[in-house]
């Protein structure tokens, strides 16, 4: 029997996982400089990003997910 592979928990932290199965990621950028971003700018990152599907696929296979 092959041993399990461990969730990388420094990744887990950073992702969310939906109910229908896709990882989200908080889009960079939000900590400082804001006065030099547009209001659009700012509203799109108070919102959650899915990766790309090739990027996905790896973070699954380092949260155990896939």
């Amino acid at each position: 029997m092959s041993k399990k592979m461990k969730t990388k928990k420094s990744l887990a932290r950073r992702v969310k996982i939906t109910g229908t199965g896709k990882i989200l990621h908080a889009v960079t950028g939000k900590r400082h400089l804001k006065r030099n971003k547009t209001a659009v700018q700012k509203r799109r990152q108070a919102l959650y990003k899915s990766f790309s599907p090739t990027l996905e696929l790896k973070v699954k296979k380092r949260l155990g997910v896939a």
